[in-house]
C-alpha cells in the first residue's frame, strides 16, 4: 500500500482530550490539498457603483471569496480591496481587522481622524491608516482601500488561535504511527517518509495551527532525502542521527544531536544519513501561508 492512499490517522487509545484531538498524516497525503485556483479578476462593476454620484455612504468589496473557497471576504487569499464611498458632510467609521488599512484617494476631500491624531485629505493622496478610523467628506469622496483582513482572517480559522484547544501527541502514539507508515511504499512524488501532525479542528488543512506545519522526518541508514526547494522556510530540530548532515544551497550542515538548523525559503536542499542509525528530524514550516497563498512552489531538483 502506498502512503499516498492511508487515510486520517487517529490515536489508538488516548489518555485524555488532548490526546484525542491528534490527527496524523504522512509525506504521502499531506500535501496534496486541491484548492481553486485564484481568477484574474477585475471588478468594473463595482468601480461603477462606487463612482456614481448617487451611491450611498458605505463600502464595496471586490470580493472573490466564493471563486477561491474562502469563508471570509476576499480579493486575494491574503488581501482584500474596496471601494469606500462617502457622501458630502457624511462621515464612515472604518472597523478593519487587519494590521493596516492602505488608501487611495480616487476623489474628494475632508478629514481622517485614526488613534488620536487628525489630517486632511484630498484627491490623488495616499495615507495608511490603523484597522480603526473615521473618514468625514468635505465634499463627495470615494477610497480605494487595500487590507491583509483575509490573512489575519485565515489565521483565525476555527477554532481560533487565542482559543486552540491543547493537542497532545504522545511519544508512543508518535511510534505507532512512524511504524505503520515505515513500511508501506511511497512513490516519485513523495518525499521520503515523514509523519505529518494536525488536530480535529485542522484536519482539513493537514496542519498543526493555519500557518505552520509540524512534521517528523526520517531517514534509513546510507540514505538521502533528494534535493527540492520550496517557498516555505523552514527551522528543523534534529532529533536522532549520527554522520548525517545537510546540504543547503550548496553548502554542507554538519547534524549534530538537539541542534535548530535553518533552511531558508527557495534554497535547494537535502538532508543525508551516513551513518548505522535511522535518522530523525523535527521540521516546522510556515507551510500553511503558502498553501493558501497558492505559493508554495515545491519541486524535486533531481
Amino acid at each position: 500500500m502506498d502512503m499516498a492512499d492511508l487515510p486520517v490517522q487517529l490515536p489508538e487509545a488516548p489518555a485524555s482530550p488532548a490526546a484525542a484531538r491528534a490527527r496524523f498524516f504522512n509525506s504521502g497525503n499531506a500535501f496534496n490539498i486541491k484548492l481553486p485556483p485564484v481568477p484574474a479578476g477585475e471588478f468594473s462593476t463595482v468601480a461603477a457603483a462606487a463612482l456614481a454620484p448617487e451611491a450611498p455612504t458605505g463600502l464595496l468589496p471586490c470580493d472573490q471569496s466564493a471563486a477561491i473557497g474562502c469563508d471570509f471576504p476576499a480579493t486575494s487569499p491574503l488581501m482584500l480591496a474596496r471601494y469606500a464611498t462617502i457622501a458630502a458632510g457624511q462621515a464612515l467609521d472604518l472597523a478593519f481587522r487587519a494590521t493596516g488599512a492602505i488608501a487611495y484617494v480616487i476623489q474628494g476631500a475632508g478629514e481622517v481622524a485614526a488613534a488620536g491624531e487628525t489630517f486632511h485629505y484630498g484627491a490623488g493622496d495616499v495615507f495608511l491608516l490603523p484597522g480603526a478610523a473615521r473618514v468625514a467628506a468635505a465634499g463627495r469622496s470615494v477610497l480605494w482601500i487595500v487590507t491583509n483582513e483575509p490573512m489575519l482572517a485565515f489565521e483565525a480559522l476555527n477554532p481560533t488561535p487565542s482559543l486552540l484547544p491543547p493537542v497532545h501527541y504522545p511519544a508512543v502514539e508518535i511510534e505507532r504511527q512512524l511504524a505503520l507508515i515505515t513500511g508501506m511504499g511511497s512513490n516519485e512524488t513523495t518525499s521520503g517518509h515523514a509523519l505529518i501532525f494536525s488536530s480535529e479542528g485542522l484536519e482539513a488543512w493537514r496542519n498543526i495551527t493555519p500557518t505552520l506545519t509540524l512534521s517528523l522526518n526520517t531517514l534509513p541508514p546510507g540514505a538521502f532525502q533528494r534535493a527540492h526547494r520550496h517557498n516555505s522556510a523552514a527551522i528543523t530540530l534534529v532529533v536522532q542521527g549520527e554522520h548525517c548532515h545537510s546540504l543547503i544551497a550548496g553548502a554542507a550542515h554538519p547534524w549534530a544531536q538537539w541542534n535548530t538548523l535553518v533552511t531558508p525559503a527557495g534554497d535547494a536542499h537535502s538532508h543525508h544519513n551516513a551513518g548505522g542509525v535511522q535518522a530523525r528530524f523535527l521540521i516546522v514550516q510556515d507551510g500553511g501561508l503558502h498553501y493558501h497563498a497558492r505559493s508554495m512552489g515545491f519541486q524535486f531538483l533531481e
